[in-house]
């Protein structure tokens, strides 16, 4: 990732909402959620929602697909882990490898429960 999509990444995350958002699709994994249900989970309008859903698309952290009349999103693992190899590449010095990565293919294989974890924001 380059500086000024790392810029754009951490602009988007730096608010509360929008952190809110993206832990919660990272949560849910590559099936993403519906915007109906995460404007339900957050109590927020519709039309508030989809400003916060559209910064974080701009800045590349999710993805958007169309399900019949239903737009899901799902946070984009490959971004995700990309901001965070940006933000440690210097750690424990120059060529060691010690910044974690995600894959959500990995935990879903698992065999974890099938319901989906509940989500309640943090201070509510």
């Amino acid at each position: 990732m380059e500086t000024k999509q790392t810029i754009g990444a951490l602009g988007a995350l730096a608010h509360e909402i929008r952190l809110t958002v993206f832990r919660m699709l990272v949560q849910h994994g590559p099936a993403g959620l519906p915007a109906g249900i995460i404007a339900e989970r957050l109590g927020l309008p519709p039309s508030s929602l989809t400003f916060h859903l559209q910064q974080l698309q701009r800045a590349g952290l999710l993805t958007q697909r169309r399900l019949s009349r239903q737009l899901i999103y799902a946070a984009d693992f490959a971004a995700m882990n990309g901001l965070v190899a940006f933000l440690t590449e210097n750690c424990c010095g120059l060529d060691q490898a010690c910044g974690p990565t995600c894959n959500p293919a990995d935990s879903f294989a698992t065999g974890d429960p099938d319901e989906a974890p509940t989500y309640a924001p943090a201070g509510k």
